[in-house]
């Protein structure tokens, strides 16, 4: 007996039907240089991320030897922690704070790096509240790839906003709510609302940024 399974068939879809898609890599030395990824088509899908030393020669100019000894240097949950704030959004800026206060190699220079690919999904922002509409071509169904609630830059959902609303830009949750209401789905609506996902920063307005893949569904024995 068959059923529908809702996985979708994404890395054949994207070998099939997508060029090859290039990774970028992005290295980031001093402390207080914003680390920046950003994809002019599709979206941000970090692949790896160091933030230690895994080399001599890395941001190693103009720094003693011993300082650049230590080559088997990484905070271990970095990977973790880029995903979590970049992938599915087009542009991603993280400064180091969010790598927190603690330190996998004391007198050692450390470098962020992070080589991600941008995939080819589908990125939809709606203002807090209005409503969002995802949907796919008949006979596909929605795959939720990222979602995030909150306010990451002053640029986007700003019109006629006071300054004060639009100011915390380290303001975000993700949401899950999303995947959970519109995966497998051909169509779905959700409101971009505080009572939907919650106030991750009161007195700031607010967007629901999304990123989403169409495909067919699979059919798979039971």
């Amino acid at each position: 007996m068959l059923s529908l399974s809702t996985t979708l068939l994404l890395a054949a879809t994207y070998v099939l039907l997508s060029p090859v898609v290039a990774t970028e890599t992005v290295t980031t030395c001093e402390v207080n240089t914003v680390h920046r990824l950003s994809c002019d088509g599709g979206v941000i899908s970090v692949q790896e991320a160091l933030y230690g030393r895994a080399d001599s020669v890395t941001c190693g100019e103009g720094k003693p030897e011993e300082q650049l000894a230590n080559t088997e240097c990484s905070l271990e949950d970095t990977l973790d922690i880029l995903k979590k704030r970049c992938d599915g959004k087009k542009v991603c800026e993280v400064s180091l704070d969010v790598l927190g206060t603690r330190d996998p190699c004391q007198d050692t220079f450390k470098y962020l790096q992070t080589k991600y690919t941008c995939l080819p999904a589908i990125h939809h922002v709606t203002c807090e509240h209005s409503l969002a509409y995802l949907h796919c071509d008949e006979g596909q169904v929605i795959s939720v790839y990222g979602a995030d609630y909150g306010r990451r830059d002053q640029s986007t959902c700003t019109y006629k906003r006071p300054a004060s609303e639009i100011q915390k830009t380290d303001c975000s949750r993700p949401a899950s709510t999303v995947s959970d209401s519109c995966d497998g789905k051909n169509s779905c609506i959700i409101k971009a609302s505080n009572s939907v996902f919650g106030d991750p920063c009161h007195g700031t307005f607010k967007y629901l940024e999304v990123a989403y893949i169409c495909g067919y569904p699979s059919i798979t024995p039971e």
